[in-house]
């Protein structure tokens, strides 16, 4: 299940050096699931060729306001009709300006004002065009007349300056895009998620781990948020920001993330365990660092607390969803985790293959109930996350219909 599937994005190209965003942009589009036509003002030609565009999108980008090749000659009026959203990426100062005041010299402008569909508008320029009090008087109009402003974010610029003005990345208007097509299957739910990785101290300077950087956690979290649901997020140590709306709690060692976890299930619909969370942990913790003085050294492990096995065998307890990360034989090894742990749903992926898995911003799942399973394919993990978010919220809701 994309989650875009079948969606028509007009994705509009003004003239600005963030359009070269744009082609990467266009191509996390089409990845999940979306007809994307793209539009290009002739300022925006100068930055990024419309064959660039054109190769990612799959469709023959539109120029030209007069075109004879259009419906009846009326491209603006065709593509108004066509498109589910229409989103402005980037969004030059002078289109803005433009678009405020209701001019219509180019087909992008035009089809603006012949459409009822929804419109966002991802501003790029420079930090002062951007302050400049007219440009934010003209947002302030879009904004009262329902045109959605994406950004923009601040950082460096091509300018050589730095503040304000950039445009969001391409995922982050990904993100954007699937949330304003969320009909929030998930409104009023609780879901708690667990993400990250736990450390187990060996001494003050050592401890276990392993490879988890957090982020399929996270996607996950802001997808069950922008699906409506509250969202508690159990995290260990990463660097990662926290997703809007999603209460967060940062936790290091598996003992932790248990009595966190156990302290806030009794209210969860739906508990999602995305963390890779450490087996074991040393049975003794030395006070001082321990020190180099031996060929050998033997550190006597226990066995951590299993939070997945514990919530799965509440009674009455969330839909629970596990996670599997594995090296051989997946689904084999996976359906045997669900089974054994009593799992509603469980997700599995092959570690240590190339541009995939743990510290990779792709990944690929298998996703297994009882009866059934689906593959999700490599993706970005953002997009991932909210694939695998959906699949789980359709069938929380079939269980919950069902019982």
């Amino acid at each position: 299940m994309q989650a875009l599937a079948n969606r028509r994005i007009l994705l509009g190209i003004t003239g600005g050096i963030a359009a070269y965003k744009s082609a990467d942009l266009t191509r996390r589009l089409v990845e999940a699931g979306a007809q994307v036509q793209v539009v290009m003002t002739p300022g925006a030609t100068t930055f990024i060729t419309p064959l660039t565009l054109q190769a990612v999108s799959g469709r023959m980008v539109r120029l030209e306001l007069l075109d004879a090749n259009a419906e009846a000659g009326m491209g603006h009026i065709e593509l108004a009709r066509w498109a589910d959203l229409i989103v402005i990426a980037p969004g030059s100062a002078d289109f803005i300006a433009r678009l405020a005041h209701g001019l219509a010299d180019d087909l992008l402008s035009t089809l603006c004002l012949a459409t009822d569909r929804p419109i966002a508008l991802a501003p790029a320029m420079n930090r002062l065009m951007w302050q400049n009090p007219v440009t934010q008087d003209n947002c302030e109009l879009l904004k009262r007349r329902g045109i959605r402003l994406w950004g923009p974010a601040a950082g460096g610029q091509a300018c050589g300056e730095v503040g304000p003005g950039r445009m969001l990345e391409p995922l982050e208007i990904l993100s954007e895009v699937i949330a304003l097509f969320a009909n929030g299957p998930l409104n009023d739910i609780e879901v708690l998620i667990t993400a990250g990785p736990t450390r187990e101290d060996i001494d003050p300077v050592r401890f276990i781990s392993n490879r988890s950087t957090g982020r399929m956690g996270f996607a996950v979290a802001d997808a069950a948020a922008r699906m409506g649901a509250r969202v508690t997020l159990v995290s260990g140590p990463v660097i990662l920001p926290t997703p809007p709306r999603v209460e967060r709690i940062d936790v290091e060692s598996a003992a932790q993330m248990f009595d966190a976890v156990m302290s806030r299930v009794g209210n969860a619909d739906i508990f999602i365990a995305t963390a890779a969370v450490a087996d074991y942990r040393a049975a003794a913790r030395t006070e001082q660092k321990i020190k180099k003085s031996h060929e050998t050294l033997t550190i006597t492990l226990e066995r951590n607390p299993d939070i997945l096995s514990t919530v799965a065998a509440l009674e009455p307890g969330p839909f629970t969803v596990g996670f599997a990360a594995e090296t051989e034989r997946v689904l084999e090894y996976a359906e045997d985790k669900r089974q054994r742990k009593g799992l509603d749903m469980i997700a599995a992926n092959q570690v240590g293959l190339p541009g995939s898995g743990f510290e990779s911003e792709q990944n690929a799942l298998y996703v297994l109930w009882e009866g059934g399973g689906q593959e999700l394919p490599l993706a970005d993990k953002v997009q991932l996350g909210h694939e695998l978010m959906a699949l789980i919220a359709e069938r929380f809701t079939a269980e919950r219909r069902h019982a």
